[in-house]
């Protein structure tokens, strides 16, 4: 099923980028079978694209990936090249439309000309199209992860106690319980919200909160065990959220995960990484991606790590050392002892050797910062309205692990600053700004097993996406691929240089220039190793080289906008001879020039 989003008004001062009078490419997110046909639509259209799955979703659904580039010229996997990839959490529909709009863009706008002949972009508008279709359901509910079984309470069972639309609405919401030993008011400001009791200034629990549902297992709980999954902006290798069930039974498990790795460590020449999901580094800078605070909001995005936190206060599945199946329960081993390899850094003895990063080296941050305000000037985003914490996130995989910048962008967002503190309260008030309906009211219903409950809150997808795509946005983001493409490194042989000493000795020299923004490495690609040193050769026997560089010379990092390395070779030769010259950079290209010697 198909469902057409409601295109919201345009607002003023919290004014909404995508709620814009652009005339839209598409007036709706599209489900599997219609982004299929779109991609096509763009493929088949242009010389300079074209489209493979990459492999098959739990559900059999393809993952589909789009090359970008002129095919002739340089072969397109030495090129630099810059990957996209949308749709990281099943609810995050505006990543792949997004991702969808800029492939559009950069084969079919001038302004892309330079980055098809000379560069090479790769896309993944969906990586996870089992969680995306949910949103295409009879019965809507927020759904990051992806399809695979899942036996959510060690019951031997998978996925046999989901939530339920209890009240018809066709929507997967909140209940909230009058429960005297309850954690919850009514938050006075708006009587939407629920927040949580400040017991320390004398406000007394008075409500439960619960995802809407029974207990169709019978097994005392509500909900705990419902369909799917793996987070995959959770399964990759940095800061992996160990025993925390959305995360997987290990980093890069799943097909779709799997795949992408596999993509990129094959494609040493990415030179750069833009992911869509819940987490920004974009608006705010390296340091941005913060809590996801908000009391209800916090409850539906629980709902889809840990289901009923009472099972796990109440221990039922902890195993001593490891925890439970897919590694439930406690971080620590018998007495107390840190697990090895249990969040190193974290839960290991910070004296026992050198701890991973965690944060973006300092002399890399203002090559982020500059990104970051490329960003902001081209989409007009100020801020986000919820903002997730990172972990086991692809684009801190890319950076950290792989060395290459990368970032994130929810894509939407406001354009001025919107009142609130917590993630709920933004939401509320840029969606009374906008006129936008992303609550549903509360409503009185009789709950079978609690009795009295009333049921409403944020409707699902009203936090995670704009109400409808617009082709302004994706037009945008096209645009800020294109600048990133363009601060990508670029090696060239800028001069050479030769001289005769007589007797079929000479000298020859050559410089080798960084043209772009960024540098060939950046610093922690250097501290990890994980991005090769430039290369500079000339190409001649070994035995012809009689004192200066070596045949094969390297630079560990060359900075960018316009930076320098001399290399000087004394050599036998023939006057008259040419004389090859070969720079290659990993992220920045290939460049071959000749010297004649005379």
């Amino acid at each position: 099923m198909r469902i057409d989003v409601v295109r919201g008004a345009c607002l003023c001062a919290a004014a909404l980028l995508f709620s814009s009078g652009a005339q839209a490419q598409s007036t709706s997110y599209q489900d599997f079978d219609g982004i299929t046909r779109e991609l096509r639509s763009l493929v088949n259209g242009s010389p300079h694209a074209s489209m493979r799955s990459l492999a098959s979703s739990h559900e059999g659904r393809e993952i589909w990936l789009v090359e970008i580039g002129n095919p002739a010229g340089t072969p397109l996997d030495q090129r630099p090249g810059v990957l996209v990839v949308g749709n990281l959490e099943g609810d995050h529909l505006i990543g792949s439309h997004l991702a969808v709009e800029t492939v559009r863009y950069l084969l079919t706008d001038p302004s892309a000309a330079r980055l098809r002949d000379e560069q090479v972009v790769y896309v993944v508008p969906r990586l996870n199209p089992d969680g995306a279709e949910a949103m295409f359901a009879r019965i809507k509910r927020d759904r990051k992860r992806n399809a695979r079984p899942f036996d959510d309470d060690n019951d031997g069972r998978v996925d046999e106690d989901p939530p339920e639309d209890l009240n018809g609405d066709g929507l997967i919401t909140l209940m909230r319980e009058p429960d005297p030993s309850g954690d919850f008011i009514i938050d006075p400001d708006d009587p939407r919200l629920m927040k949580r009791a400040d017991r320390a200034a004398g406000e007394t629990g008075a409500y439960t909160l619960h995802v809407e549902g029974t207990d169709t297992d019978g097994d005392g709980f509500l909900n705990e065990d419902g369909p799917g999954g793996v987070d995959l902006n959770r399964n990759w290798q940095h800061v992996y959220p160990y025993w925390e069930r959305d995360a997987g039974p290990h980093m890069v498990s799943e097909p779709e995960t799997r795949a992408l790795m596999d993509f990129m460590v094959e494609r040493e020449h990415i030179g750069a990484v833009l992911a869509f999901g819940h987490s920004d580094n974009l608006v705010g800078g390296t340091d941005s991606a913060g809590e996801f605070d908000g009391d209800q909001l916090i409850q539906l995005d629980a709902f889809a790590a840990e289901p009923n936190s009472e099972i796990f206060e109440v221990g039922v599945f902890s195993t001593g050392g490891g925890g439970g199946f897919f590694g439930f329960g406690p971080r620590v081993g018998a007495g107390g002892v840190p697990l090895r390899g249990a969040q190193p850094g974290r839960d290991n003895d910070p004296q026992s050797g050198r701890r991973p990063a965690v944060v973006v080296d300092a002399e890399d941050r203002d090559y982020f910062n500059a990104v970051s305000e490329a960003y902001k000037e081209i989409t007009g985003i100020e801020e986000v309205l919820v903002n997730r914490e990172p972990e086991g996130a692809f684009f801190q995989m890319a950076y950290f692990q792989r060395g290459i910048p990368a970032f994130s962008t929810q894509g939407w967002g406001a354009t001025d600053e919107v009142d609130g503190s917590t993630a709920d309260e933004k939401v509320l008030a840029w969606a009374d700004s906008a006129d936008v309906d992303v609550f549903a009211d509360w409503s009185p219903f009789t709950h079978p097993e609690l009795g009295a409950v009333e049921i409403g809150g944020f409707r699902p997808y009203a936090a995670t996406n704009p109400p409808a795509p617009s082709a302004e946005g994706g037009r945008q983001h096209g645009q800020f691929v294109v600048r990133l493409a363009e601060m990508l490194p670029r090696v060239r042989i800028v001069e050479t240089d030769v001289t005769a000493h007589g007797g079929g000795v000479f000298t020859v020299t050559a410089e080798v220039e960084n043209t772009g923004f960024l540098p060939t490495t950046l610093q922690h690609g250097v501290v990890s190793r994980s991005v090769d040193q430039t290369l500079v050769q000339i190409q001649i026997d070994p035995d012809r080289i009689l004192t200066g560089a070596d045949k094969s010379s390297r630079v560990q990092k060359l900075e960018g906008s316009g930076s320098r390395s001399t290399f000087s070779w004394v050599i036998r030769g023939r006057t008259g001879e040419s004389v090859e010259i070969m720079v290659r950079s990993e992220h920045g290209g290939t460049h071959t020039t000749s010297a004649r010697l005379r």
